[in-house]
């Protein structure tokens, strides 16, 4: 691990009902409600992410479309991972609008924007990249040796181990992923394809 901060990422590829800000430091006066991710982390402000987020309130029959009215906002602090600048900082929006992925460091925090008290931490620790897909409704985690994909109710699936080491993405082709993954046997790079839709594995020709 390096001393270097990595940089935040904002990423708004789904539609989201809320508004978020990273916060250069943890406030002087916490503001309230403040939720601390995960709750059985020790030293969480060490290196933290802390992000000030706006829920949407629900809209009334006065609401102006262009001035939704906001839910009360709430103190996230999501415990760091890795001090390391190849493991990914920031927010990205999620196929349900209500929700935020915080990532900390390569931890990855599932945050419910209107109860705020639910939450996942992704398994794999850590993510090494996040890849939005939109058109399938899904947002995915690239890990070390396996991917994951996260859709609107949670959880859509894990794919099979894809690497002894280390996954490069190379493209998607409809609902097709295609990438690369180290064989520790061969000791070289091995091609795979995955339906994108139900996380199986296919033969790398399939393209």
């Amino acid at each position: 691990m390096t001393g270097h901060q990595p940089a935040s990422i904002f990423n708004g590829s789904f539609p989201h009902h809320w508004q978020a800000e990273i916060l250069p430091g943890r406030p002087l006066i916490l503001p309230t409600p403040h939720f601390v991710y995960p709750r059985e982390a020790e030293e969480v402000e060490r290196g933290a992410l802390e992000v000030l987020i706006r829920p949407h309130a629900e809209p009334s029959e006065e609401t102006i479309p262009e001035h939704p009215p906001f839910a009360q906002e709430f103190l996230a602090t999501c415990a760091l991972g890795f001090k390391d600048p190849s493991v990914p900082t920031g927010l990205w929006s999620t196929p349900n609008p209500d929700e935020i992925c915080a990532l900390s460091g390569g931890y990855a925090y599932m945050i419910d924007t209107i109860a705020p008290e639910r939450f996942t931490v992704i398994a794999f620790r850590p993510v090494m990249e996040v890849l939005p897909q939109p058109d399938e409704g899904l947002l995915l985690f690239i890990g070390h040796h396996a991917i994951l994909a996260w859709g609107a109710h949670g959880q859509a699936w894990q794919s099979e181990k894809l690497s002894s080491e280390g996954i490069t993405l190379e493209d998607v082709d409809g609902p097709i992923l295609h990438g690369l993954g180290w064989d520790l046997m061969t000791d070289r790079e091995t091609p795979f394809a995955l339906d994108l839709r139900t996380g199986l594995r296919l033969p790398p020709l399939s393209r």
